[in-house]
């Protein structure tokens, strides 16, 4: 199917807002624009993709404070210019002080929710696991990069000490979190001040932050792990009942790991493997949905989100029997991304009507998170999300530092016995998707996005735009989405009331949401060597293109005279 027909077997048409970027030497996407900035600062400066990729990530500690920092969490997808790949998994751990009782589960809980008395494991000291994310992104940049840290950072501690105006995105934000953020005195006079949450227009300026981040850029990662900014850490850890240790802190290590590679329809597609479920229930999925003919159904009709649905309970169902940290829990990948194993699960799919699905092979996330994007032009290519999990995290900042930490505890089961069950060490499973597409070897598409469990599922959907559907790149990612694991299923406004109808009469229940996951960001890369940068609607998202070039050789000014 072309680009211009999909809209012709459509049963949910719709209208992009956004404009996509185009260039020949570099593109940088993130959902925030002075992180896009920052990122085609870098590769203008002559840097590499991962050069930019920091930047970003740093840039968007300041600008998002809600999704990300530096006490969080990372998963990192990288393919250089040989054509090689790796993941660096810079996921949150448990810490050591960490155990199955640590916490109290509300009783009456259903399996899935993972409550506990006075939502310790989700806001405040109690809820913080041993953080890897800048460890990741210092070591992305020794490997991989060709500037200094100093330089990379430039862009976030200019932004931290001199403010930026707040997006309504950023307000709404505040005020989703303010009656948590209220009780802490620094986030309250820095979010909320004069007890109202800072508004569209209004500067934030961090400068406690900014010196925290100047002295990264000095120090590099052992300013948190091993140095002072962990040291301020730790103390506040101590003071308040927290868990994460000096040692927890010195003795975290990023782990580098072979993508999960599927195929589809002559396709390539490669994603994070355990701890992250991205990989292998996309592959899954893709292997149920490469027997129907996609094309055909269309893009939003009924038939199309049935099959849809029925696949990601299918999928959910085997990850909350089967996911986790590899090194605590086996995880049967082999079986699940099998051709037969497929098969057998497609058999037992019903076109016509909604199943209750149960795992066929003897998982609660937050949905606050980011994405970026970024390619230098040379082949370097960076699909990295990175998150402190719920929005704000544990909705407090560590004093002296002006660093607020995830709250990834919230992500394992404070019961005993089950694959997600707290044990010292264990990483947090996550549904980051920092997929790649290949074509015949080369790069075709690069994307992700944040929203939790809804990830893996989105990222699902805007393969199949861009594959099956034949849609632009922008439309892939500003495309009407669905997300169920049962019994509901959620769709979003976009689609209209006649598919809603015909979805109900198969035996879903709906919910009409304003969103399903957040704001996708994706590259699409050419035969004629230029890119396409897209940022959808859900988020500040924004792509930025490194056009241009230098001057003709031999070309000077001569002045006259």
């Amino acid at each position: 199917m072309t680009q211009s027909t999909w809209r012709e077997r459509a049963g949910t048409p719709f209208t992009c807002e956004k404009q996509p970027a185009h260039g020949p030497r570099g593109m940088a996407v993130s959902n925030h624009p002075l992180a896009s900035a920052a990122g085609l600062e870098m590769l203008a400066a002559g840097g590499n993709a991962v050069d930019a990729a920091v930047a970003m990530q740093f840039a968007l500690t300041v600008v998002e404070p809600m999704m990300v920092g530096l006490i969080g969490g990372t998963t990192c997808h990288i393919r250089l210019a040989d054509g090689s790949h790796r993941i660096l998994d810079g996921m949150s751990a448990v810490p050591k002080m960490g155990h199955p009782d640590m916490y109290k589960p509300v009783p009456g809980a259903p399996p899935e929710v993972y409550d506990v008395e006075g939502q310790e494991n989700l806001v405040g000291p109690k809820s913080v696991a041993t953080p890897g994310s800048l460890r990741a992104w210092c070591l992305a940049l020794e490997r991989f990069g060709t500037m200094s840290l100093a330089d990379v950072m430039q862009p976030a501690i200019r932004h931290a000490a001199r403010g930026f105006a707040v997006t309504p995105y950023l307000s709404d934000c505040i005020k989703d979190a303010g009656p948590d953020l209220s009780k802490d005195k620094l986030a309250a006079a820095l979010l909320l001040p004069n007890g109202t949450p800072l508004k569209p227009g209004e500067r934030l300026v961090q400068a406690q932050y900014a010196e925290a981040l100047t002295l990264v850029s000095q120090q590099g990662e052992k300013a948190l792990h091993g140095g002072p900014l962990g040291d301020l850490l730790v103390e506040c850890m101590e003071k308040t009942g927290g868990f994460v240790r000096r040692d927890d802190l010195t003795g975290y290590k990023v782990e580098e790991r072979a993508p999960i590679r599927g195929h589809y329809r002559g396709w390539e597609i490669l994603g994070p493997p355990p701890p992250a479920a991205s990989g292998v229930h996309i592959t899954q999925m893709l292997n149920i949905l490469e027997a129907y003919d996609i094309e055909k159904m269309g893009f939003g009709t009924v038939d199309t989100l049935h099959l849809l649905a029925e696949v990601l309970k299918i999928a959910f169902a085997d990850r909350a029997e089967a996911s986790g940290d590899p090194d605590f829990v086996k995880v049967p990948v082999e079986r699940i991304v099998s051709r037969d194993y497929a098969d057998q699960r497609r058999k037992l799919l019903d076109i016509a009507r909604a199943t209750q699905w149960t795992g066929g092979l003897q998982a609660a996330e937050g949905q606050d998170t980011t994405h970026l994007t970024v390619a230098d032009g040379k082949g370097n290519v960076v699909s990295t999300t990175q998150t402190i999990n719920s929005l704000f995290g544990a909705r407090f900042i560590v004093p002296g530092t002006g660093m607020i930490p995830n709250n990834y505890m919230n992500n394992y089961d404070p019961r005993r016995g089950n694959a997600l069950s707290i044990a010292p060490g264990k990483r947090v499973t996550t549904s980051m998707s920092p997929m790649m597409a290949l074509r015949d070897g080369k790069v075709r598409y690069a994307l992700g996005l944040p929203g939790g469990r809804k990830i893996f599922p989105s990222a699902l959907q805007a393969l199949l735009n861009l594959i099956d559907h034949g849609m632009t790149l922008q439309e892939a990612v500003e495309a009407p989405r669905i997300w169920t694991e049962g019994p509901v299923l959620e769709v979003e406004h976009g689609i209209p009331a006649p598919v809603r109808q015909g979805l109900e009469a198969r035996g879903h229940t709906l919910k009409i949401m304003p969103t399903v996951a957040g704001g996708m960001n994706a590259i699409q890369f050419h035969d004629d060597d230029t890119m396409t940068g897209a940022a959808c609607w859900r988020a500040d998202g924004t792509a930025a293109a490194l056009g241009g070039g230098l001057a003709r050789a031999g070309v000077r000014f001569v002045l006259p005279g």
